[in-house]
């Protein structure tokens, strides 16, 4: 493979130059290439060490940004875990500049604040801690009566930046931001200053926060069985010995020192990376990021000292305890991401998981030996993981489970897997990168993965030549070395944890929100005009062709003009309100074959052919989908065709799938993301029956015959439907192949009619409660709004925006920023889908059940009365705009937008609207919506925690406490 090194040609300036002095010549830059790569990267390393990697994608004119820092959790100091994930929260709150309205002033008490922890984590005694902690907390009120909170955010948001966040993982700290391509040079400004220096104003209502983030950790089973996972594959190494999160004794003893310490040692320019792809002009762009960059120091950056891991020789076996349904995870290690096997792994893992034809799909999904089985990789730098895992029928143990997940490795090490899989796995592969590389995001994160690996970017380019030419025997030979009685095996049980902790409280003042503050910084940045973009509207008449197939069945058509991949789907005004039995048939048709191809031959077959097929339903629609490869698009459709037409029944697999229904339903009950925005949302808004409940019965689910599911999958091309295609064939074509290969009868039936649940007014206040084992409370406070009104979308939209839509919001400022009540909180007046039937307002609080009284009294108060900040509108309404004039409809998503908007009984782009709307919109019209929408509106509040924790005495505050059992909302 070349590697070329190119050089940015100065810009050409054409205008007549008024000076007679000569010019400096404008500075040049070398950037990186490598022929054949699918994204055309350039890769710059400037002056100082900084990497800067470009590609162009001008889908829409915005830019997926990401900053990667080589720093994560593994390079916490061992006494301060948690440090690096502090740090990140940390870079959001500013610099000397930004996000201070006097520095000098907030510096002196910044100051004393740090210097009280440090004295703080030394002391052991609790009242000395509490006296310390109360200086702390006195202090903070006062540092931060100087302090301009989330002005990062509202910054960003007034440029249109969506996604504005950061994660921090074991080797990495990247900071996300999704901006219009009109914003570059500002987003730069932004961005260098608060790389300049970490400011930790807010420390300990942030570090409140974490605490809260922390107390969720405990209560997801999937995270304490992966944490317990690691830890006993990496007994040495910090992937195991430490976590991300940190631990609670160094959580409740930070350091503001040690924090500083980390950011000068690792926030330099030679360990940091900007990964940019979208609509811009590489030449101009690497000019403005040294022009703002450039003059970052840098320094040598510490070498990470691996520690050397000992084999395993016998399987490890450790127990979690949680109130999620239980499962089993195997974990093997292997060499990190740049070792010649890692390839390899990857292969293995697509032999067992590719959601098609490998060994778990087949042998144990479709054959439903299994509840689910997966495997997934954990590829980092010095070691990876491979983690296999499995949920167990009824009755089945988890060792047994365990067993049939190691049998298929078994089935790898002795070769018995056809020849062709692993040129299919290839081919798909392909087909995944292709589809992947449709988004600004994956295109952007190529770039992070490559530099965190320090994998040179023609090395990145070059895995896929390398993955193309892994053998079977490759395979086999890897298999063998790596897989044996060398694993951890994590059993997840579902029990009461007997080793439960919690982030206890801190006694915390809250600190003024200072809505209205600014600072310079801030101000020179959203007062400077910036290029303007003008909105670009789908418009359903030129942007989709109708055509109509025989029998007058429409087809909405758009041309896929950039790759070769196609999306064709069936689509059906007839859902499981109209049938419950429609749910099972669609979910009983992955398990049949045809009498020609079984199940799994039919399922080989498609994957062969680089095609999927998914048939879904919905309360209200079925999509029969296929997608693929254009090149197979007929041999595809006609495998696909043949298959509803011809489905077979098998009586043995639908009683394996109802009885994997039965067991589904009661892990449902154990899930409480399940049981508080489903089950018991769905019985707030409609009562006991209601879409949610809306199933077969155990009675009736083992009374139904295969013929009758599979007449009823055989049925659905024979109800009216229209077709919607986005894919490279032309439209007579497309028509022509589709008359041929699509079977329906020569008159359509009307879809039978559907069953109406009704909406439930809210007349009385009322609190609904479901008891169920965890550290946190959830709280969704419900309010039933009028019906949808497309008049009022644009000022819905506003009213959320500014509101409760984001981090720079009212209610994400007040109850996180000010008072440190929840580390998620969110308030949105809901717009229904679909017209006739109600919008909703619902306000989501998770905190700990101790803060469950301050954090409900929080929201109640900001949905009474409605903070009013001018400058915060300002924002909310620029951020509007500028996200609508860079927002590009397209590809498939133009026929979805056209979907969502037909049920709304709307025939234009309803953003229109919004666009032309919001500027014209004032802070009155936004308080008389919410006096006339939210303020005093009755409501539900629904919370689920644990009887032991909450506190019915103000609970009781809000309405009559009712306690629903779980057989009361999910009906069985």
């Amino acid at each position: 493979m070349l590697f070329t090194q190119c050089t940015t040609k100065p810009a050409q300036n054409t205008a007549p130059v008024a000076q007679t002095t000569a010019q400096p010549a404008q500075k040049t830059y070398t950037y990186e290439s490598v022929p054949g790569d699918s994204l055309k990267a350039r890769i710059y390393t400037l002056d100082n060490g900084l990497k800067v990697y470009l590609t162009q994608y001008k889908d829409a004119p915005r830019i997926q940004t990401y900053i990667a820092v080589r720093a994560g959790s593994k390079n916490d100091p061992s006494t301060a875990t948690g440090l690096a994930h502090y740090l990140e929260h940390m870079v959001f709150k500013g610099t000397s500049k930004l996000g201070t309205q006097n520095w000098t002033a907030e510096k002196a008490e910044l100051d004393k604040i740090e210097g009280l922890y440090e004295n703080y984590r030394k002391q052991t005694d609790p009242v000395v801690r509490k006296k310390i902690y109360h200086q702390i907390d006195s202090i903070s009120g006062v540092a931060a009566q100087h302090a301009v909170p989330n002005e990062y955010d509202k910054i960003m948001g007034s440029l249109g930046a969506k996604g504005t966040n950061a994660y921090t993982s074991v080797e990495q700290t990247v900071y996300v931001d999704d901006i219009p391509s009109n914003q570059i040079e500002k987003w730069a400004v932004v961005q260098a200053e608060r790389f300049r220096e970490v400011v930790p104003r807010l420390f300990h209502t942030e570090l409140e926060a974490v605490y809260e983030e922390k107390n969720r950790g405990l209560d997801n089973d999937f995270r304490k069985e992966y944490e317990t996972m690691n830890a006993a594959l990496y007994q040495k190494h910090q992937y195991g010995t430490q976590t991300t999160i940190g631990t609670i004794e160094h959580l409740k003893n930070p350091s503001i020192t040690e924090i500083k310490k980390y950011f000068d040692k690792y926030y330099v320019p030679n360990n940091v990376a900007i990964c940019m792809s979208g609509d811009f002009d590489p030449d101009q762009t690497i000019r403005t990021i040294d022009k703002y960059f450039g003059s970052w120091q840098k320094k040598d950056v510490p070498a990470f000292e691996v520690a050397m891991e000992d084999p395993i020789t016998e399987p490890i076996k450790k127990n979690v305890y949680g109130p999620d349904a239980e499962n089993v995870m195997i974990g093997f290690r292997f060499p990190g991401v740049t070792d010649k096997d890692a390839l390899t792994l990857k292969m293995i893992d697509r032999i067992l998981t590719n959601d098609q034809a490998g060994l778990f799909d087949l042998n144990l999904n479709q054959k439903q030996a299994v509840l689910n089985a997966a495997s997934f990789t954990d590829i980092n730098n010095d070691y990876s993981s491979h983690l296999l895992y499995a949920t167990p029928r009824q009755g089945q143990t988890l060792d047994q489970a365990k067993k049939l997940m190691l049998d298929q490795i078994e089935l790898i090490k002795k070769g018995k897997f056809e020849d062709w899989l692993i040129p299919a796995i290839v081919n798909n592969e392909k087909i995944a990168k292709m589809k992947a590389y449709e988004s600004n995001s994956s295109r952007a994160d190529a770039f992070v993965t490559a530099f965190i690996a320090r994998m040179d970017w023609k090395d990145y380019v070059a895995q896929d030549e390398q993955f193309a030419k892994i053998t079977k025997a490759d395979v086999v030979a890897a298999a063998n070395k790596y897989y044996g009685n060398n694993y951890v095996a994590v059993y997840k049980h579902n029990g009461k944890d007997p080793n439960i902790q919690k982030v206890d409280k801190p006694a915390i003042t809250p600190v003024p929100a200072n809505r209205t503050a600014q600072s310079e910084f801030a101000k020179n940045v959203m007062t400077t005009p910036s290029p303007e973009l003008q909105p670009v509207f789908v418009d359903y008449k030129k942007d989709i062709q109708q055509l109509n197939l025989k029998n007058n069945i429409p087809v909405l058509y758009t041309q896929n003009k950039e790759n070769g991949l196609f999306e064709l789907y069936y689509v059906l005004d007839f859902g499981t309100n109209n049938d419950p039995k429609l749910g099972l048939a669609v979910n009983y048709l992955k398990y049949l074959g045809t009498d020609k191809l079984s199940a799994e031959e039919l399922q080989k077959e498609f994957y062969k052919l680089g095609c999927s097929f998914d048939v879904f339903s919905s309360q209200d629609q079925v999509y029969v989908s296929l997608r693929g490869l254009n090149d197979n698009f007929e041999k595809g459709l006609n495998l696909f065709e043949t298959f509803l037409a011809n489905a077979k029944p098998d009586k043995k697999a639908l009683k394996d799938l109802v009885d994997g229904i039965l067991k589904e339903r009661e892990d449902a009950k154990l899930s409480k993301q399940i049981i508080l925005s489903q089950a018991l949302v769905n019985y707030a808004k409609h009562g006991p029956k209601n879409p949610f409940t809306n199933i077969l019965s155990e009675k009736e689910l083992k009374k139904v015959k295969p013929e009758e599911l599979v007449a009823l999958v055989k049925s659905i091309p024979t109800y009216e439907h229209r077709v919607m295609y986005y894919g490279p064939q032309a439209p007579s074509k497309l028509v022509s192949t589709l008359n041929e290969s699509h079977n329906t009868p020569a008159t359509l039936a009307a879809v039978p009619a559907e069953k109406a649940f009704k909406e439930l007014d809210i007349k009385t206040p009322k609190v609904l409660w479901v008891d169920y084992n965890m550290v946190q409370a959830e709280i969704i406070f419900l309010t039933k709004g009028q019906n949808y009104n497309k008049d009022l979308v644009p000022t819905v939209s506003l009213y959320n925006e500014y509101f409760g839509g984001n981090m720079g919001s009212i209610v994400f400022q007040e109850l996180r920023e000010s008072k440190a009540l929840a580390y998620s909180v969110n308030s949105r007046y809901n717009n229904a889908a679909k017209k006739d039937r109600a919008n909703y307002i619902m306000s989501y609080i998770g905190t700990q059940s101790d803060k469950l009284p301050e954090a409900m009294a929080g929201m109640e108060n900001l949905l009474a009365e409605m903070p009013v900040a001018e400058g915060n509108l300002a924002a909310a309404k620029s951020s509007i705009r500028n996200s609508i004039a860079t927002e590009r409809i397209t590809k498939s998503g133009i026929l979805f937008n056209y979907e969502r908007a037909r049920k709304l009984g709307i025939d234009y782009d309803l953003r229109r609207d919004i666009f032309q709307s919001v500027n014209a919109m004032t802070m009155d019209d936004v308080k008389k919506f919410q006096a006339a929408n939210v303020k005093g509106q009755p409501k539900l509040i629904l919370v689920i925690g644990s009887k032991d924790r909450l506190n019915f005495k103000e609970l009781a505050k809000y309405g009559k406490v009712e306690e629903l059992k779980l057989k009361d909302i999910f009906g069985y």
